[in-house]
């Protein structure tokens, strides 16, 4: 299962690299076209938004797989081992059903209601949009299994983070 994380990983640092290069270009692109050529681009703006939808929830993904998010933990730090594990456990569970229940099967069914709809200024239809939602929810499915059973079987301490204590 590690290795199949340490390929996720490497997948998703890529797809984010890559969307972010898009952004920065699309980006520029629009903007060129409307300071230098005073004729904006129709397609740009809309793309730009759909890259950066899909960025922030593939990033989200990626940060919550190396569990860099953001855990107000001061409370859970002082508690005993087992406390702090069953905490970890408890955190997992919940935010394994959130990611299944409004990420991947709500995301699916905006998915399904959005697929016949156009988007005015691309090619494309609005269900590809929102196809993002299940697919980093499938994502970060995977990622709290992972770390629930790190924690569960003791390879994780229940308060890691993939942040230095201190600076």
């Amino acid at each position: 299962m590690t290795h199949v994380k340490r390929g996720l990983d490497l997948g998703l640092r890529w797809l984010c690299i890559g969307l972010f290069a898009v952004l920065v270009l699309v980006v520029v692109w629009q903007v060129f076209t409307r300071q230098v050529l005073s004729a904006p681009s129709t397609w740009s703006e809309e793309l730009a938004k759909y890259i950066f939808i899909w960025l922030g929830l593939f990033g989200a993904a990626l940060v919550f797989g190396e569990r860099g998010h953001i855990a107000v933990d001061a409370v859970a730090r002082r508690l005993p081992e087992r406390a702090q594990r069953w905490n970890a456990v408890l955190g997992q569970v919940v935010i394994g059903v959130f990611a299944a229940a409004v990420l991947v099967y709500g995301g699916w069914q905006v998915s399904e209601l959005a697929w016949n709809q156009s988007m005015p200024g691309l090619p494309l239809k609005v269900g590809w949009l929102y196809l993002a939602l299940p697919l980093s929810g499938f994502l970060v499915l995977f990622y709290t299994v992972y770390h629930l059973v790190a924690v569960v079987r003791g390879v994780e301490n229940a308060t890691t983070d993939g942040e230095p204590e201190a600076i």
